[in-house]
């Protein structure tokens, strides 16, 4: 039978991670988990704590053009709709350590990633990484786990989880009933691939 996974408060992760960045030239710890999990505002809370930048799978998503044009706007956030490898020269470049990396992040006003959002300079000891699929174990995104010093997977209700969705689809412009539509066609086929991938985590948090 494999180990336990470690589990951590998130409340104390700052302190956790602190510790054993502690020396390094360069920390990359990610948050993974499902749609709605609350990764976005872990990730920021630790960038506050550890003084940390913080940067965002969702700004490499694919345009809502190219997506239209692929017949993939309907299911937008699968893993097919983002550019995986770009993602992936990405954080690599950032576990380098050596030169200035800027990331971009993704503007919800707009739905659409915006350039160079974020930067990432070598003085940075630890930087936070989030994203629905950083332990997901197909190629190409399962070569992301060598660039990491440790990934957490975020573990929330799935009702909380559902019910931040449709809350942020609404506020974003969805009519209600799409809104309920999106969450149980897409955002659930989703979670469920990304519930798929805990076993990779280092760590459980919740």
């Amino acid at each position: 039978m494999a180990d336990a996974i470690p589990e951590c408060a998130a409340a104390d992760l700052a302190s956790w991670i602190s510790e054993r960045a502690t020396g390094a030239d360069r920390y990359v710890f990610g948050i993974a988990g499902p749609p709605g999990s609350g990764k976005s505002t872990l990730a920021a809370r630790l960038g506050t704590a550890l003084g940390a930048p913080v940067v965002a799978m969702d700004g490499f998503h694919l345009s809502n053009d190219v997506l239209r044009a692929r017949g993939l706007l309907g299911v937008k956030g699968a893993p097919e709709t983002f550019d995986a490898e770009a993602f992936l020269a990405l954080v690599r470049a950032i576990r380098d350590a050596s030169e200035t990396v800027l990331c971009p992040a993704f503007d919800r006003t707009v739905d659409a990633p915006v350039a160079a959002r974020v930067s990432v300079v070598p003085g940075d000891v630890v930087v936070v990484v989030e994203g629905n699929y950083l332990l997901l174990d197909r190629p190409p995104w399962v070569s992301l786990s060598e660039a990491f010093d440790a990934v957490a997977y975020l573990d929330v209700p799935d009702e909380l989880r559902r019910s931040r969705l449709f809350a942020r689809h609404v506020e974003f412009g969805r009519e209600p009933a799409d809104a309920a539509e999106f969450v149980h066609r897409s955002d659930e086929a989703n979670a469920a691939l990304v519930e798929a991938s805990r076993l990779r985590a280092d760590l459980i948090v919740r």
